[in-house]
């Protein structure tokens, strides 16, 4: 007699089932949103994070590591 006669199985997880898959699909049907980086200029890209960096850096929380 042994002492495991049930087989235990999980279902696997889809990490996009909490609705970040259709957030995704929204922000990549938005009009700014890039398609793929062919199509895009190294320009366009650097002015696009530059932008991200200066609205992230308005946070409180931001900090800079080269300042610590």
């Amino acid at each position: 007699m042994g002492l495991f006669r049930h087989k235990i199985s999980f279902a696997t997880h889809d990490p996009l089932d909490d609705g970040l898959g259709d957030e995704i699909a929204a922000e990549q049907s938005e009009a700014d949103a890039f398609q793929t980086l062919s199509d895009t200029s190294a320009e366009d890209l650097a002015s696009h994070w530059s932008k991200i960096i200066k609205d992230v850096e308005k946070d409180p929380d931001w900090f800079d590591f080269d300042n610590e």
